[in-house]
């Protein structure tokens, strides 16, 4: 294939016209912070940088300077200045160390990135859950007691904190009282069944553990102890358990939970009143948080991320780029197992005001959302692609029922954004609005490519690779390319790589995550196309997911931008099947409601996809599926996880016959506990044509 044809393909993939018209554009590009920061750079080192490209492109070549920059324009606090920003003469995966010599503390940034102390820091509500708020200087209040509870119950630096818990106040508290004295945060969501929290936080050994009796979900309140009483069983190191209660009073017996256990407010009563709030000062590197990967294919790796490196990092996307400070409230719909919550809080360091809602988002209604957006003046709103989805699919329009006056930027992830999902924001949500699909991950706890309030928005594209983050789309022989589908890479350190993984002896499990694939240079694990016209980037899918028959490489995205316009298909599901030597790609499809997947829709997908891409993309197998998507609690769909079923399945079949397989296959606990819907995986066990 030609590159103009492989370029043409990409357009019709991502439905970005060949005339290149955005659909927004920002009204005074040289107003924003973007504009600023290159302005102040230009000024301190002589340069004549003048559009965003000029300044990306010094951003990845001179990133000493670059980052040096950032650290001095976001306002950094420290209280021992850096000798070097980077470690010299080592190698990307020797994982160089960052702005060596100084002593930082996350915490203290927090707070003092705020000088109106009555301003409102946190606003949070939920299901069951009516709305509170907390100011900056309650915030800090309420962080001090925390924290000489903690230091009582023999918290110090370097020691674990877990958090078993909802998305709520008390979480934040926790985390930033962890983070003052150098302990490390580690939270999984309330969805996460005992076993998948288990495999987590046994590596970590934590001293101290956060919970709840119970959380509110689509409409029911839901009994937490039991599955809490499993987990803390099984942590021995865990000296303290610390019930946060979902109404006004605990309602289950602590006892029955663990003998350690107490409340949340006697927890905090334990605190010494004259306490004086410390901010341990603490290197660059030292850890802050930890986050886990997801566990479908093995052990969840646990992911350890550095203070220094996600202060800054967070710094320049939230207020360089996405030029966001105290004027600013953000929702991002997540939760605590998700890396959206680590960087919602990030937020705070630019002295942004966050709303952490908790349960459905659609209870008690389908508005509930943008209801919030209306009555507490958000700006910037963060969900999945799915919720957008969700909402097109519902037919609910929020701007028929919406002021939404304040919202200036719309934020969506967790999978890339369909074409149609940018219309649908545009017509239906917002058209003045900075829509931005953002792409990075657990990995690095932030971005490599996403918002920038300074360039427009293109239908089906992420806006830009970001600053100080070398982002190239490699093909075979290491080659980077422009216009054409490739694994994603970053060619240069960055101050937010994970400084080492939790257990992890010599590295050995970091190397071969990140750098067993091309040596020297991350390999992020998706596939991607970078646009020669606009420089925005198309996300095709996870790169382990790719699909790869007879030896020809493709996203599931590519094939998920055309099924969406199918107005008969409610979701649908890409993966390959290993058969040997070689794979076929099987299509799952849900149909909405009313119709059944006939040869004639079969037939209609498949010259589609055949005209549009090429044969080679045409699934082996379209099928029907009647137990739901699978898809993660943080709303992915599930592809390698189905893929190893369905391969697996094959396999054994040849090998055993089909009863064996059926019997001896099964998707693990460990897979199923991260899923929101793990009974959709059992539909797959009665297929016979994926044995065929």
């Amino acid at each position: 294939m030609t590159k103009t044809q492989q370029q043409d393909d990409a357009d019709s993939v991502s439905g970005v016209s060949s005339i290149r018209q955005p659909l927004w554009t920002p009204k005074d590009p040289n107003s924003t912070n973007t504009f600023r920061f290159m302005n102040y750079v230009n000024s301190k080192r002589s340069l004549s940088l003048k559009t965003y490209d000029e300044l990306y492109s010094w951003s990845v070549t001179d990133i000493e300077s670059f980052w040096a920059d950032v650290w001095e324009y976001t306002g950094t606090v420290f209280s021992q200045p850096y000798v070097d920003v980077m470690e010299k003469e080592k190698l990307m995966d020797e994982i160089p160390k960052w702005f060596t010599g100084a002593r930082l503390n996350y915490a203290e940034n927090v707070f003092a990135a705020n000088n109106d102390p009555q301003r409102t820091a946190i606003y949070s509500v939920g299901e069951g859950r009516s709305l509170k708020n907390l100011s900056f200087s309650q915030l800090q209040e309420q962080v001090r007691l925390c924290a000489s509870a903690m230091r009582k119950a023999g918290l110090a630096v370097g020691d674990r904190v877990a958090g078993y818990v909802p998305n709520v106040t008390e979480a934040v508290v926790a985390f930033l009282a962890a983070a003052s004295i150098g302990a490390v945060w580690s939270s999984t969501s309330t969805d996460f069944g005992s076993t998948a929290v288990l495999d987590r936080f046994i590596q970590i050994e934590p001293k101290l553990l956060f919970s709840t009796d119970a959380t509110g979900y689509n409409g029911k309140v839901h009994s937490h102890t039991a599955k809490l009483a499993a987990v803390a069983q099984e942590l021995p190191t865990v000296q303290k358990v610390i019930v946060i209660p979902f109404g006004p009073d605990l309602e289950s017996d602590l006892s029955d939970i663990a003998h350690n256990a107490c409340s949340w407010s006697d927890f905090i009563n334990s605190a010494d009143s004259d306490y004086v709030l410390e901010f341990e000062q603490l290197p660059f590197e030292h850890p802050l948080f930890i986050l886990f990967s997801s566990g479908t294919t093995g052990k969840p790796k646990c992911l350890v991320h550095s203070a220094g490196g996600l202060l800054l990092q967070h710094r320049k996307e939230h207020q360089i780029t996405q030029d966001l400070g105290k004027d600013d409230i953000m929702l991002y719909y997540t939760t605590t197992g998700w890396m959206m919550w680590n960087w919602l809080v990030g937020a705070l360091t630019v002295g942004t005001a966050i709303v952490l809602y908790e349960g459905s988002p659609f209870k008690p209604e389908i508005s509930t959302l943008w209801q919030l957006v209306d009555s507490l003046g958000i700006t910037a709103f963060g969900t999945s692609a799915k919720y957008i989805q969700s909402l097109e699919d519902m037919g609910y329009r929020p701007k028929e029922h919406h002021r939404l006056d304040t919202l200036m930027a719309i934020y969506s992830t967790a999978s890339p954004l369909k074409p149609n999902s940018f219309d649908f924001v545009y017509q239906h949500i917002k058209a003045d609005v900075c829509l931005s699909s953002i792409t990075g991950g657990t990995d690095i706890c932030s971005l490599f490519c996403g918002a920038n309030t300074s360039l427009p928005v293109y239908r089906g594209e992420v806006q830009t690779r970001a600053l100080g983050m070398a982002i190239e789309c490699w093909i075979e022989n290491s080659m980077s390319v422009l216009g054409q589908s490739g694994d994603m890479v970053c060619v240069k350190p960055f101050p937010c790589m994970p400084v080492f993984f939790w257990g992890d002896q010599g590295n050995k499990r970091y190397h071969a995550a990140y750098f067993g694939y091309y040596p020297h240079v991350w390999y992020h694990g998706d596939y991607m196309i970078i646009d020669q016209i606009t420089g925005g980037v198309h996300m095709l899918g996870r790169s382990d997911g790719t699909l790869n028959p007879a030896g020809v490489r493709f996203g599931s995205a590519e094939l998920y931008n055309i099924v969406d316009t199918y107005p008969e298909i409610a979701d649908s599901l890409v993966v390959g099947q290993h058969q040997g030597v070689d794979e076929r790609v099987l299509m799952f499809l849900e149909m909405a409601d009313g119709y059944e997947l006939s040869t004639d829709i079969v037939k209609r997908i498949s010259t589609h996809i055949r005209s549009q891409l090429s044969p080679r993309h045409v699934p082996a197998l379209i099928l029907p599926v009647t137990g739901g998507i699978p898809y993660t609690v943080n709303g992915k769909k599930v592809e390698i996880a189905v893929k190893k079923l369905v391969s697996d399945l094959y396999r054994v079949s040849q090998e055993l016959g089909v009863e064996k397989a059926l019997e001896s296959v099964k998707a693990d606990e460990k897979t199923t506990s991260t899923l929101a819907n793990p009974e959709s995986l059992e539909q797959f066990y009665y297929m016979p044509e994926l044995l065929k």
